[in-house]
């Protein structure tokens, strides 16, 4: 949904998925794909722009945070100081 304002100031929002085509003359004319037709105080490349964002925004928001990395620490040896020192192997 994107806010528009019509010509008179009150604000509006549209379904902008709605929206079948823009056309400025010299208003910004809306035609829905119902057939109905909207004049807005916004531009049509303001309207275009508005769009696009709201699209941004809601791939965004479905996308949702990046997955955090799992990360396990590798467990570390317990060495007893009481125990005897193994001798090095020899090859022989």
């Amino acid at each position: 949904m994107i806010r528009l304002t019509r010509l008179n100031g009150s604000p509006l929002v549209v379904n902008s998925d709605l929206i079948k085509f823009a056309e400025s003359s010299p208003d910004t004319m809306l035609t829905l794909l119902n057939g109905e037709k909207i004049v807005v105080l916004e531009t049509c490349e303001e309207v275009v722009q508005r769009t696009i964002a709201y699209r941004g925004h809601v791939l965004a928001a479905a996308a949702g945070p990046p997955p955090a990395l799992a990360w396990t620490p590798l467990p570390v040896p317990v060495v007893d100081p009481d125990a005897p020192l193994r001798p090095a192997e020899t090859e022989e």
